[in-house]
């Protein structure tokens, strides 16, 4: 008895980095079908370190106002997109995030009636920073409420907290917001 439970200890000492592996590099399978691999771009890479759910406090400098916020990154689409869901104030909002040719796109549905398209301006270990992609929206101040841009900042030291910024073009005046998060899971 004793052997087996040596030799069966022995085989999953054995097995479980070989499984690891096989578990990290899976391929996506619909059907019968094998999805082909995709590479990320390293703007995708960083969006993707954001994966799961945060909180915290929105200060609207229009108003001043502070608001509840949460925000939820999920990976779909095999791995090729990260959806968001935002909360403001109990408003429900959706931003996806997916590669087109190498460059991350960012497409947001607001509660402002408009969907921006953003492109990333600067993305590094730290800092996020998307602005409008004029080439794929229609949007103008003089008819349009839109977001403009956003920037997420994480500390080194903390990356489990992120200060999001965000500008908004609302009936024609630019304001900001800045809300504080932190990872709850």
């Amino acid at each position: 008895m004793s052997k087996i439970k040596i030799t069966l200890g022995s085989l999953f000492s054995i097995a479980l980095p070989f499984a690891t592996i096989w578990a990290d590099s899976e391929k996506t399978v619909i059907g019968a079908v094998e999805m082909p691999e995709v590479q990320n771009s390293d703007a995708f890479k960083q969006i993707k370190k954001k994966l799961g759910k945060w909180e915290g406090k929105m200060t609207q400098n229009l108003t001043g106002e502070v608001i509840d916020v949460s925000y939820e990154w999920k990976l779909t689409s095999g791995g090729n997109t990260i959806t968001e869901t935002i909360v403001e104030d109990g408003v429900e909002m959706l931003t996806t995030y997916s590669d087109d040719d190498g460059q991350l796109v960012v497409k947001h549905y607001c509660a402002l009636g408009t969907q921006p398209v953003f492109k990333v301006s600067k993305a590094s270990d730290s800092v996020v920073q998307l602005t409008l992609d004029q080439s794929r929206v229609n949007l103008h101040s003089e008819h349009h409420s839109f977001v403009t841009g956003m920037k997420w900042t994480t500390s080194p030291s903390n990356p489990a907290t992120m200060t999001f910024e965000n500008t908004v073009m609302i009936d024609g005046e630019l304001t900001d917001n800045i809300a504080q998060i932190k990872r709850v899971n």
